[in-house]
C-alpha cells in the first residue's frame, strides 16, 4: 500500500485515467505472479508475501490487535478490583432510626435522632483492639474556593459529635461484635446539599487500631487500624400553611389585572397547584362599536433557584486589610429547575362587558442530574456563614391584541400588537416530610415533675366566716327527721 501512494504521489502530474490503468496492471500482474509461484514452489511463495502484505491480512491483523488489547485491559482491571488487602477487622454499621428530617425551621426545630450500630467483624480467633471511636463532621466544600488548588480554602469540616465506643483496650474473639450508637443533631445545623456553588454533607466515619501478629519470630507487634466512613443525608421539612397564598398583579397601561392564588410552601418531587385568573382583557370604544380583546397566547412558568455563598479564606491567604475582605468572597448562581410552556389549557370569556380567563395549572422540579437519576435541585436555607438558597416562581403569560364588534367577540382580528406579562411569585422549596416524625414528638410522656398528691390550701387566718363542717349523712338525715317536732313543740309552748 504505500509504494502505491509514494507512485502517485510521483506520477502526479499524470491524468487520472492513466494512473488508475497502471495501477490496475500492477495489481493483475501480482495476483498473477502469486498464483503461478504458489503452483510451483510452496517455499518460494511464502519468499514473496513476505514484502507484499494483503489488505484483508492486515485488517485482521488490526482486528486482532485490538482484540488482544481489550482483552488484556479487562484482565487487569479484574485483577485490580480484585486485588484488596486482607484486614483482620472489618467495621460495618446498620441505621435503626428513621430518615434523619429537621422539622421546623432553624430557629424552632428540636433536631433529629441518629441512632444505630456500628460492627466489628474480626476475621481471626483472637484480635487485641487497643481502641475504637467514632465522630460525625459537617465538611463544607465550595466549588469556587477564594484560592483555587487550595484545600483548606475548598474544605472546612466541623465536629458535630465525638464517640469513644472503647474505654480501654480489650481482646475480641471472631465474629462480629455490636457497638450502639446515638447522635442528636441540633436543628439549627444545615440540611444536605449539593449544588454548583457549594456542597453540604454529613460524613459518619469510624477507627479501629488493633494489633497485629509479628512476621518474625523474633519480631514485635504492630498497630494497624480499619477505616469506615458513610455520608448521612440530612433533610429539612417545613409545615404548610393553613390558607393558600393571594396575589394580585396590575399591568399599565392596560386594564389587565392578575389575580394568582397558590400554597407558597412546595415539595420538590410533588405537583404544586396554582390558580389564575386574569380579568380586564376586553375595552369598549362607544364611538366606533368596536371592542378591543387581549387573547391569552402562551403562558410559561420558570422555577428559578438563587444559591448565595461566601467562599472563606483559610490564615494562608487571608489577606487582612479589611474585616469585609477577611470574610471571604461572595458567590452566587441562579439556575432553572423546573419550566413548561402551556398553549391551551385555559377557559376564556368575552361575552360580558370584561374579558376573562381562567386557568389552573401544576409546577414542580423536573429538572434532572445528567447520567443520573437524582433531582437538581436544593431546598430553601439560610445559614450564619453567609449561605442561603432561595426560589421563585416565574410567570411570562403572551397576550395579543385584536378587535372585534360589538356582540361578536367570537370573529377578532388581529392588530399585531403584543405583550408580554411577567409575575414573580416567591415560594419555599422543602422536602417531604413523609413517615418521619420529630424525635421529641416520638418520647413517652415523662412523670417525674407531677406531685404525688393534690395541692394543699393553707387556712386563711384573716377569713371572717368559719369553716365549713361535713356531717355524716345518718346523722345529717336523723336532723331533718326531728327537725318537725322541734318546731311544733316550741309552738304549743308558746
Amino acid at each position: 500500500m504505500p509504494h502505491l501512494v509514494s507512485s502517485f504521489l510521483r506520477s502526479s502530474t499524470n491524468s487520472i485515467p492513466h494512473i488508475k490503468a497502471v495501477s490496475r496492471s500492477r495489481n493483475t500482474s501480482r495476483s498473477t505472479s502469486r498464483s503461478a509461484s504458489r503452483n510451483t514452489s510452496p517455499h518460494a511463495s511464502d519468499s514473496d508475501d513476505r514484502h507484499a502484505v494483503k489488505m484483508p491480512d492486515l485488517a485482521e491483523a488490526i482486528r486482532k490487535h485490538h482484540r488482544l488489547s481489550l482483552h488484556f485491559g479487562r484482565s487487569a482491571s479484574k485483577e485490580r478490583h480484585q486485588h484488596v488487602p486482607y484486614s483482620p477487622v472489618v467495621i460495618d454499621w446498620s441505621v435503626e432510626s428513621p430518615p434523619v428530617v429537621f422539622h421546623g425551621n432553624a430557629e424552632d426545630s428540636t433536631g433529629a435522632l441518629v441512632s444505630g450500630q456500628l460492627y466489628l467483624d474480626i476475621k481471626e480467633d483472637l484480635v487485641d483492639v487497643e481502641s475504637f471511636e467514632a465522630s460525625l463532621n459537617l465538611i463544607v466544600t465550595h466549588k469556587r474556593p477564594f484560592q483555587n488548588n487550595c484545600s483548606e480554602c475548598q474544605t472546612q469540616s466541623t465536629e458535630v459529635e465525638k464517640l469513644k465506643l472503647l474505654a480501654h483496650p480489650v481482646p475480641l474473639r471472631k465474629g462480629k461484635h455490636q457497638f450502639p450508637f446515638s447522635i442528636l443533631l441540633p436543628g439549627h445545623l444545615p440540611a444536605s446539599m449539593d449544588t454548583p456553588v457549594v456542597s453540604i454533607a454529613y460524613v459518619l466515619s469510624a477507627e479501629a487500631q488493633f494489633l497485629t501478629a509479628p512476621t518474625a519470630p523474633e519480631g514485635f507487634s504492630t498497630i494497624s487500624s480499619a477505616k469506615f466512613e458513610r455520608i448521612i443525608d440530612v433533610k429539612r421539612t417545613l409545615p404548610e400553611p393553613l390558607y393558600p397564598h393571594n396575589s394580585v398583579r396590575v399591568f399599565p397601561p392596560t386594564n389587565i389585572k392578575a389575580a394568582a392564588s397558590y400554597v407558597s410552601v412546595v415539595h420538590p418531587t410533588g405537583n404544586n397547584k396554582m390558580t389564575l385568573k386574569l380579568d380586564g382583557l376586553m375595552t369598549h370604544n362607544e364611538r366606533v362599536k368596536t371592542v378591543d380583546l387581549w387573547k391569552l397566547k402562551k403562558l410559561t412558568w420558570k422555577l428559578e433557584e438563587t444559591i448565595k455563598t461566601v467562599a472563606p479564606a483559610c490564615e494562608r491567604h487571608n489577606p487582612g486589610l479589611a474585616e469585609s475582605a477577611t470574610k471571604g468572597l461572595p458567590r452566587s448562581e441562579t439556575r432553572v429547575v423546573g419550566e413548561q410552556t402551556l398553549n391551551q389549557g385555559w377557559k376564556s370569556d368575552y361575552s360580558g362587558t370584561d374579558g376573562i380567563v381562567d386557568m389552573e395549572f401544576e409546577f414542580c422540579v423536573n429538572q434532572l442530574k445528567p447520567h443520573s437519576n437524582a433531582l437538581k435541585y436544593a431546598c430553601d436555607m439560610k445559614t450564619p456563614d453567609g449561605t442561603e438558597v432561595t426560589h421563585s416562581l416565574l410567570l411570562e403569560l403572551v397576550v395579543s391584541k385584536e378587535y372585534a364588534q360589538e356582540g361578536r367577540t367570537n370573529v377578532s382580528h388581529q392588530t399585531g400588537t403584543g405583550r408580554i406579562l411577567r409575575m414573580h411569585f416567591a415560594v419555599v422549596l422543602t422536602d417531604n416530610g413523609g413517615l418521619s416524625v420529630s424525635w421529641d414528638n416520638e418520647a413517652p410522656p415523662v412523670y417525674q415533675d407531677v406531685p404525688p398528691s393534690p395541692p394543699e390550701y393553707a387556712e386563711d387566718e384573716m377569713s371572717p366566716t368559719p369553716p365549713i363542717e361535713y356531717y355524716d349523712l345518718e346523722e345529717l338525715v336523723a336532723a331533718r327527721a326531728t327537725a318537725p317536732n322541734s318546731r311544733r313543740g316550741s309552738q304549743e309552748l308558746s
